[in-house]
């Protein structure tokens, strides 16, 4: 079925970075939600007002929040489809961020309005009507929103797109709420017991946990999470696959929303190359990992000694030095300066987010290390930190 509505309304349907097809997929999954969960607030409120139940009358509104969202996610694809402008130069991408934020503040003040709502009913319980028609009502809602998870979460990971799977995440909550609802309207039944308000409870509390982790899969890009290590170590092969180029470093992403993205890394080459050559390699890697990922990249040259006897022994020095402190340290852009009484040993040293050490405590023990094997050397030590 999935299939059958892209299809219908989704032309080039493969290319899910183009925005105009993004936009068109963020129709798609909008609309089909909108009339979902319209319809499903309409016969659940009938259902609710047949069997006086607080908490299908909860369940019909938390799907009338989820028409809203749907709404949200719907204007966020048309937003982010926006073409890049003046006081926007990398595009509008972040709005589909934006709108899961959006979606998950929906969520979030509808489930604590039905936590009240229910907590109430609890205090003031009344009598409920068994009714076959809400049963069944419950039944079809039960369906129709495992298909739209299934639905959303099919469309959802073909695009990487945090809003709809946060919407597939939520129709799966609303199976086990509305399931929930459905036990408390039988126990209603066969034992006499009203746990109508109690069920509420757990509902409010379902919609209540959905929209926790909607926030936070929608805050983390728009803060600045660290870059897929899938992608990152596929950029690195298609850099270093480049004769010419023998390492990499500094790689930084910049998330502008999915089909936004931007790369920039420093790439190392030997130092006696042309340089006329040199900036062609570059310029051919650049233009492969455009096409290739479809994102901008900005390659820096690094050119570094390889030839040199004295500069390679050093820096297999070095690197058994900190490697001594931690295997998973690395520098790059090592380089010395000899004078005749002292030998600056020069490199960026590559620290992860809160090392064990300080950066100056990290930069002492180098230093008497160095000086264990000779007083001349001196290190002059940059500090990166690891953003891949």
């Amino acid at each position: 079925m999935t299939d059958i509505l892209v299809k219908l309304f989704v032309k080039k349907g493969s290319d899910i970075m183009d925005p105009k097809v993004r936009e068109k997929y963020g129709l798609l999954s909008g609309g089909v939600g909108i009339v979902c969960n319209i319809f499903l607030c309409i016969i659940k409120l009938l259902a609710g007002l047949l069997t006086s139940s607080i908490s299908i009358m909860a369940d019909a509104f938390n799907n009338l929040s989820d028409a809203g969202s749907s709404i949200v996610t719907f204007i966020g694809f048309k937003l982010a489809s926006k073409p890049a402008d003046n006081e926007h130069p990398y595009g509008h991408g972040r709005y589909e961020y934006i709108s899961g934020l959006v979606i998950a503040a929906v969520i979030l003040i509808m489930g604590f309005e039905l936590l009240k709502s229910s907590v109430d009913k609890i205090i003031h319980p009344e009598d409920m009507n068994f009714s076959i028609a809400s049963v069944v009502i419950l039944v079809v809602s039960i369906l129709v929103k495992l298909w739209l998870n299934l639905f959303n979460r099919k469309l959802g990971k073909r695009l990487d797109s945090s809003p709809m799977l946060a919407t597939a995440a939520d129709s799966l909550n609303d199976c086990i709420a509305t399931s929930v609802v459905l036990i408390a309207l039988i126990v209603n039944m066969v034992a006499r017991v009203n746990i109508d308000g109690y069920a509420g409870v757990l509902v409010a509390l379902f919609v209540i946990w959905a929209g926790f982790n909607t926030a936070r899969d929608t805050i983390e890009p728009l803060l600045g999470q660290a870059p897929d290590p899938a992608f990152v170590k596929s950029i690195e092969q298609q850099v270093l696959s480049h004769k010419g180029i023998i390492g990499i470093h500094d790689m930084i992403v910049h998330d502008y929303g999915p089909g936004r993205i931007i790369v920039s890394l420093h790439a190392e080459i030997p130092c006696d190359m042309n340089v006329m050559e040199a900036h062609d390699i570059i310029d051919n890697a650049e233009e492969e990992i455009k096409k290739k990922f479809n994102c901008d990249i900005s390659i820096h040259m690094d050119p570094i000694a390889v030839n040199d006897s004295k500069t390679n022994e050093l820096k297999a020095m070095v690197n058994e030095i900190i490697h001594s402190l931690d295997e998973k340290l690395s520098m790059h852009d090592f380089r010395i300066t000899d004078g005749p009484l002292r030998t600056n040993l020069i490199f960026d040293l590559v620290l992860p987010f809160e090392f064990k050490l300080s950066d100056g405590q990290v930069i002492e023990y180098v230093n008497d290390k160095l000086k264990e094997k000779s007083e001349n050397y001196f290190a002059v030590i940059h500090i990166d930190k690891a953003v891949m």
